[in-house]
């Protein structure tokens, strides 16, 4: 079986759903499995209706009613006849979210993100699984919720890895086109869970891993893995080979074309990833497998924008040791600060992190218990793998370098712009 991984610029539109379809008969469907995103940005719409859900109650309703809107262009679009029972499906997941919505008791506003945030996946798979049945292939819809099990850490759980296999060996039908969710799995009590931002490609990988997949395809925007976002860089590269070495490495900086977790799974089965292009899907694109580190061998880009960079130091002149070390790493790790770049001296410690929770506010006020605090929001981290001095120069002109790091193979600078 091979997987597919269709994320939510491929699927934001109507077009986007009939291009899948035009993939699909260029790719081969048969015995597929296709792990499909939120349409477009569905998810960032779905954040809006939780900040409602707490904070703006008279907004909650119109908040709702924007993303069913956006969703029925799309079916009204795909399917001439509003009497597809298509249009009934969605209405009724959109009742099961309303309902959510008027009979939730918790207050655990990541509990309620995922119960939430979930509805993106479901009905933009709910829509392609009908689309394809309408277009003569044979699709089987699955609630991946029924298949990947996690512990119940909201917003980030952890894979319960023996019972999502034996939940996916028995019940993935092969010789059919398989539709299922990325993103999402559900807790011991079936409540819903989501595996971090951006998980779906995480998705592909634990099925690919449970069924001996053949191999993975992340169908993008771009030709495949570049050695730079285009977005910063001119002239970025498209990278035809990287072994799961370098890409684990490059996905651990932050490398956004493949998740972090994604690479692991595969790796321990050799299960090649290609990341190609939806939108010339007949392209050779990026693989990912056992070979060479990279070709070609060129400087690698990775932009984290948004950091913090925090300076700790000793507030008696004492030395930082391991003990304090230690007890630092715990805080973060207690409110879900992610370190992204650590650098110390004697009486010093820096760390560049991300703060996705916005927790650095209570954090901050038991770390001045102990140490002087200084801190510098929205700064960018720069990761550069197989630097060279040109690329160095690159990243540094016009900017104020707050923060350099060096290694053998990597180079790490902390900037204001």
């Amino acid at each position: 079986m091979k997987i597919f991984k269709f994320g939510g610029a491929s699927v934001k539109d109507a077009d986007g759903i009939k291009n899948v379809y035009d993939v699909l008969q260029k790719a081969g469907y048969e015995d597929v499995l296709l792990v499909v995103s939120a349409m477009g940005k569905t998810t960032n719409a779905l954040e809006v209706v939780i900040k409602n859900y707490f904070d703006k109650s008279a907004e909650l309703s119109a908040s709702v009613q924007e993303i069913k809107k956006y969703h029925n262009q799309i079916l009204l679009d795909l399917f001439e006849d509003d009497n597809h029972p298509v249009f009934a499906s969605v209405n009724e997941q959109f009742s099961d979210l309303e309902y959510f919505l008027a009979h939730n008791k918790s207050p655990n506003y990541n509990f309620v993100y995922d119960q939430i945030v979930s509805y993106g996946e479901l009905i933009s798979t709910n829509i392609l699984s009908h689309f394809m049945n309408f277009m003569n292939i044979k699709t089987q819809w699955l609630d991946v919720r029924n298949f990947v099990k996690t512990n119940a850490n909201y917003r980030d759980a952890e894979v319960d890895w023996d019972l999502t296999q034996k939940n996916i060996a028995k019940n993935v039908a092969p010789k059919i086109l398989n539709i299922t969710q990325g993103f999402l799995g559900s807790d011991e009590n079936n409540f819903t869970t989501t595996l971090g931002r951006e998980g779906s490609d995480y998705t592909a990988a634990i099925f690919a891993y449970c069924l001996n997949a053949e191999s993975v395809t992340i169908w993008k925007d771009v030709p495949g893995v570049m050695n730079a976002d285009p977005r910063y860089f001119e002239n970025a590269s498209l990278l035809n080979q990287i072994s799961y070495r370098e890409a684990i490495e490059l996905a651990f900086y932050g490398a956004s074309v493949i998740h972090p977790k994604t690479l692991q799974p595969l790796q321990k089965k050799e299960i090649p990833l290609y990341v190609k292009s939806f939108i010339n899907p007949l392209l050779k694109g990026t693989s990912v497998s056992k070979g060479v580190d990279l070709e070609p061998y060129l400087p690698c880009f990775i932009v984290k924008r948004n950091q913090l960079l925090i300076s700790l130091s000793s507030i008696d002149f004492s030395f930082i040791m391991e003990e304090n070390i230690s007890e630092i790493f715990g805080l973060f790790h207690e409110y879900k600060i992610k370190v992204n770049l650590i650098q110390n001296s004697a009486i010093s410690f820096s760390v560049c992190v991300e703060d996705k929770f916005d927790n650095f506010k209570e954090l901050n006020a038991i770390l001045s218990k102990k140490f002087k605090v200084d801190s510098e929001e929205n700064v960018t981290l720069y990761t550069i793998r197989h630097f060279n001095d040109e690329a160095a120069q690159t990243v540094e002109k016009d900017k104020t370098v707050l923060l350099k790091q060096v290694s053998r193979e990597t180079m790490q600078i902390v900037t204001k712009e």
